[in-house]
């Protein structure tokens, strides 16, 4: 095989965690030119690769399909991380021009018993079903363990796509406001959209920093890596720290890490969660609460300050 297609266009925290393996490929298979084909704005999350991996940036939502791949070429194999519609369609055209394809095995079936309480063992992380996928492509990969960083600081990325992995506002501002009594530095990260609130807490507490929605990713990225531990939710920031080497301590909803999308290189000891009998609810986060309160995210913010001090101090 000389020319790899990889195809994955979403989410963000799904593509950072395709990021790592593809390194890995890049590293152990020299020879071969990697193409990685997503949306434009993942890529600041391959601007540091090997040479022979190259970012192909596109919008299937807004260019005709048959546009991406008459500008695309050909290629020896395709590797389809996203197994939906579209990827379908370009690894369908590829196929009929002779490559070799390889689609994603997400595993629903075991996700539906995982979140309907029917199965208690944890998933394969989605960083081996990637590496999975290009092994049935004749390319195993030897995934390295990550090198972490040792900065000052503590992060705080607040937010994620669903409120049903998002813990209480007002707590996570007692959990701000406590570590500002105890002298600690906090950045908090965050979009344009939720730079208002954050911006109420750094005004409020002193040694807070908010750097929602002033920075590209490559520079969120670079700023993770100066911290000495990050909190987050079950996020795409998350996976964004974990790609700048950071330790990460998760707190977990509606989601669970044995649906196998904790940050790569993480360890589920840095998991914080009730596990309660109905987690997880769902594996993305979405659905509405059973209960209505999201008991699973009734965590004492001085349990969350004791965790980050602790992880500082280590």
């Amino acid at each position: 095989m000389k020319r790899l297609l990889v195809i994955r266009f979403s989410a963000l925290g799904d593509v950072a965690l395709l990021a790592p393996v593809l390194r890995a490929a890049a590293q152990q298979y020299p020879h071969v030119r990697i193409t990685m084909l997503s949306h434009p704005r993942m890529a600041d999350l391959f601007a540091d690769m090997p040479e022979n991996i190259t970012f192909c940036g596109v919008n299937p939502k807004q260019q005709p399909l048959r546009e991406i791949v008459a500008r695309l070429g050909t290629f020896d194999a395709v590797a389809d991380m996203h197994g939906v519609w579209r990827s379908l369609y370009i690894r369908g055209y590829m196929r009929l021009r002779g490559a070799h394809v390889a689609v994603i095995r997400k595993g629903r079936r075991a996700r539906f018993l995982l979140t309907h309480g029917l199965r208690r063992r944890p998933l394969p992380h989605i960083s081996l079903r990637y590496a999975a996928v290009l092994a049935r492509l004749g390319m195993p990969v030897t995934l390295p363990a990550p090198a972490h960083t040792d900065g000052q600081g503590i992060g705080i990325a607040p937010f994620a796509a669903h409120v049903g992995k998002i813990y209480p506002l007002d707590r996570m501002e007692r959990v701000v406001q406590l570590l500002s009594l105890r002298g600690r530095h906090v950045v908090l990260f965050g979009s344009r959209d939720e730079k208002p609130l954050l911006d109420t807490w750094a005004e409020k507490y002193p040694n807070v920093e908010n750097l929602a929605g002033r920075f590209p990713l490559s520079g969120e990225i670079e700023r993770m890596r100066g911290l000495r531990v990050m909190l987050t939710m079950d996020s795409a920031n998350m996976h964004l720290a974990s790609l700048a080497g950071t330790r990460v301590l998760s707190v977990w909803g509606a989601t669970h890490p044995d649906a196998g999308f904790l940050g790569y290189g993480q360890q589920p000891a840095d998991c914080i969660l009730l596990n309660l009998p109905c987690q997880p609810c769902s594996v993305y986060g979405q659905r509405p609460c059973r209960y209505a309160d999201y008991r699973c995210l009734d965590i004492a913010p001085e349990v969350l300050v004791e965790r980050i001090i602790q992880a500082c101090d280590d």
